[in-house]
């Protein structure tokens, strides 16, 4: 359902992602109730992590909105969110790191049950960018290049690309890896500094693709067949998430060979 958009009925199925066995953002035992939506001015609400650092990227957008309606939002969000969600946002920012002071508040709700909770729909997703960096220009660097994702994510075996394929991508005119610890980059603050001096960047389906598309720079993001994330949808080549997103899917199971040949056409005509 969410695949094909269906965001009314797709989003309050995805609410049982904390319930069912194994699940990787179980609900947290907190004194104080989760937000259920419904009115929030006055409310002093607190946004919960889950899952990863796209993920809460992403969802981060709707931060502002929960703001807006009256909320008073504070975010736990982890070390490496910390620096760009400060600069970005003026909501506090609570470090995810050691022994946390929670504040008191009158609710809680994870990252990914914002857009339920604020009624989003397919057709309400706004592309633009909602987060900025000061750009940050490396000599001879033009494309931000991510090849592989955090192994441990359910899917890295289908969305890393092989060796033969990275390096095929590493070999583009002005092409730097953008992983972390390249190009100095010590967390998600200093990587959004770098995208923004960059030309394009071209990654797998990881956390520089929503960070990319976040700050507005041109992103072409490679999408494998198989397990798919929701928010790419289906056979698209566009992202109602992100404006300067372009996607490169697939045909196949494991055929990285013609999505090569697209990107290569692709900048080609550039």
């Amino acid at each position: 359902m969410l695949a094909e958009g269906r965001y009314a009925e797709g989003l309050t199925l995805y609410e049982a992602r904390s319930e069912i066995a194994g699940a990787p953002s179980p609900r947290p035992a907190l004194p104080f109730a989760e937000w259920r939506g419904g009115p929030v001015a006055g409310k002093r609400l607190l946004v919960w992590p889950e899952q990863g650092f796209g993920d809460k990227i992403g969802w981060s957008r709707f931060i502002p909105a929960l703001q807006a309606a009256g909320a008073h939002v504070s975010v736990l969000a982890e070390p490496g969110l910390v620096r760009l969600f400060q600069q970005n946002f003026t909501a506090p920012i609570i470090s995810a790191s050691g022994a946390v002071e929670l504040p008191d508040v009158d609710g809680w709700v994870f990252y990914g049950s914002l857009p339920l909770r604020l009624g989003v729909r397919l057709e309400t997703l706004s592309g633009r960018p909602y987060l900025s960096a000061p750009p940050r220009r490396i000599p001879g660097v033009s494309i931000g290049v991510v090849t592989r994702g955090d192994p441990r994510h359910r899917n890295d075996a289908n969305r890393s690309l092989p060796d033969w394929a990275a390096d095929a991508l590493l070999g583009l005119p002005g092409a730097a890896r953008l992983h972390p610890g390249d190009l100095g980059v010590r967390d998600f603050w200093d990587t959004a500094q770098v995208i923004a001096g960059l030309d394009l960047v071209i990654t797998v389906d990881t956390a520089v693709a929503h960070l990319a598309g976040a700050l507005g720079r041109p992103v072409w993001v490679l999408i494998p067949a198989q397990g798919t994330d929701w928010r790419w949808m289906r056979d698209r080549t566009d992202s109602p998430w992100y404006a300067s997103a372009r996607l490169f899917r697939q045909p196949a199971p494991g055929d990285w060979e013609s999505v090569l040949t697209q990107v290569r056409a692709a900048l080609d005509g550039h």
